[in-house]
């Protein structure tokens, strides 16, 4: 079967106006060209209704017939009228007696509808009566001695101006379907050109063009859709270099390790090396070991975050129990960096959240101040509680975080200092993830001799008793921390 031909919006706007305004014109002259065409005849019914009781006087008395006729010539040039006079002849039939139109035969009217009803009924008649192809109104009024005197009013002038109204009207809606349509066509055919130009933009963005913005200047529906599209480009066009940047990065992140490791399986393959320093050459292979294994570790909680996939559980857990397993894990490592690193105060601070995600957080933390500051930074840990939240703070007196690097450091693959530090640059965005979903956050204050990473949670008063605090300072209040 042969398809039709799709209409474009514009014409099927158009088609839907004309048919509307077709609809109106239509209602309009059915209902109101009828109707005006019978308030006219009864209106001229009703005038001669009212002017032919009056005028039975002239013509009741008896008269020759030749002076009936002129008085009935009078009457009917005074009401602009044709004036009958009838005699009953039987019930059912009459005769002209008289007729102002004395020029035309009378035969037309000797079986007049309306004059035959005021005879049979003796009473006034009056109605339309349609004669040799025109229309009249007509009025009998019954005289004595059963005579009937008819009125008979030509209704060619009211039907003609029935007749123009009509033509008006249809006229005018041929007028207003052509105005209607063409408006309708150019209004749709402006609303289609602005979707087309939102398709081209769509598919655009979608062949990953996200550089060219989309733009529609009015403030109607249509402008809000195309704010929107750009809105959505601005949306893909940060992921998109995101998603670039983070190849980027992990292709980086993964060669430089694998480098490493291929150039030292090289000398070791050669077998001239010594002992110490093929011992030293497997140290740094096991780091280098060690740091794949953290980046695609970071790699999967990246990705398991961004699918959605990654599980955090809402139970209560002991703070300071949990910064205690940390900082026991990097004490040795601190130690052998010349830095020293404790858990100050004593007793439980509740929280709701995971602990091992509490603890994943406490280690990028922990990690991160060691990475960062010279040896002999004393490195602390402090938990506390207030206003409902309980906090684990990571506290360093190194050089602070420069103001220019502050709002980048929980970005992905950012590495302080020019990416000099052996760190993925994922750590601190993990961890920013893993407390927004356990509906916390981690604030930054840093300034030079003083700088407070601070986890954030909602606390869980209950889930602990209370013990004394070994140091008040440390334990009762929060730790300081500002949003750097």
């Amino acid at each position: 079967m042969r398809r039709l031909p799709r209409l474009s919006l514009s014409v099927k706007f158009g088609l839907v106006l004309f048919v509307v305004v077709a609809g109106a014109l239509a209602i309009v002259y059915f209902a109101v060209v009828p109707q005006l065409e019978t308030r006219l005849v009864n209106a001229k019914i009703d005038d001669l209704e009212t002017l032919g009781p009056a005028a039975r006087g002239p013509v009741e008395s008896p008269a020759p017939q030749w002076a009936t006729e002129r008085n009935l010539r009078g009457i009917a040039e005074a009401l602009d009228v044709r004036a009958v006079i009838y005699e009953q002849l039987t019930r059912d039939s009459l005769i002209v007696h008289a007729d102002s139109n004395s020029e035309q035969n009378s035969s037309d009217v000797q079986t007049d509808p309306v004059a035959l009803e005021a005879q049979q009924t003796g009473q006034l008649a009056s109605g339309r009566v349609t004669r040799g192809g025109r229309d009249f109104a007509e009025v009998a009024v019954p005289l004595t001695g059963g005579r009937i005197l008819l009125f008979s009013a030509s209704l060619d002038d009211v039907l003609a101006n029935v007749r123009l109204v009509r033509r008006s009207v249809v006229a005018a809606g041929i007028a207003a379907f052509a105005v209607c349509w063409l408006v309708g066509y150019l209004l749709a055919w402006s609303f289609t050109r602005r979707i087309n130009r939102l398709e081209a933009a769509a598919e655009r963005v979608a062949a990953g063009d996200f550089a060219t913005p989309v733009v529609d200047e009015r403030r109607d529906e249509v402008g809000q859709l195309a704010v929107a599209f750009d809105s959505m480009r601005l949306r893909l066009a940060a992921l998109d270099r995101a998603r670039s940047e983070f190849i980027a990065n992990a292709s980086h992140e993964l060669r430089t390790p694998l480098f490493s490791l291929g150039g030292f399986v090289e000398l070791l393959a050669e077998g001239q090396v010594d002992e110490a320093v093929r011992r030293d050459f497997l140290a740094e292979m096991r780091a280098q070991i060690d740091r794949l294994t953290r980046l695609a570790t970071d790699l999967l909680d990246l990705s398991r975050l961004d699918a959605g996939q990654l599980e955090v559980e809402r139970r209560p857990l002991d703070l300071r129990a949990a910064a205690r397993v940390v900082c026991d894990e990097f004490r040795p490592i601190a130690e052998a960096g010349g830095r020293s690193l404790r858990v100050l105060g004593n007793g439980s601070v509740g929280a709701a959240a995971d602990e091992q995600r509490v603890q994943q957080i406490a280690r990028i933390l922990v990690e991160n101040a060691l990475r960062h500051t010279p040896s002999g930074t004393d490195v602390e840990i402090l938990v506390g509680e207030g206003d409902g939240r309980a906090f684990l703070a990571v506290r360093d007196d190194g050089p602070g975080v420069p103001a220019e690097e502050r709002e980048h450091l929980f970005q992905r693959f950012y590495r302080a200092g020019g990416g000099k530090a052996s760190g993925s640059g994922l750590g601190l965005a993990i961890a920013s993830e893993l407390a927004t979903r356990m509906e916390g956050s981690i604030e930054l204050d840093s300034q030079p001799g003083d700088t407070v990473f601070t986890l954030s949670l909602p606390a869980a008063e209950d889930a602990f008793p209370r013990e004394n605090d070994v140091d008040a300072a440390a334990d009762g209040a929060r730790p300081a921390a500002r949003a750097g």
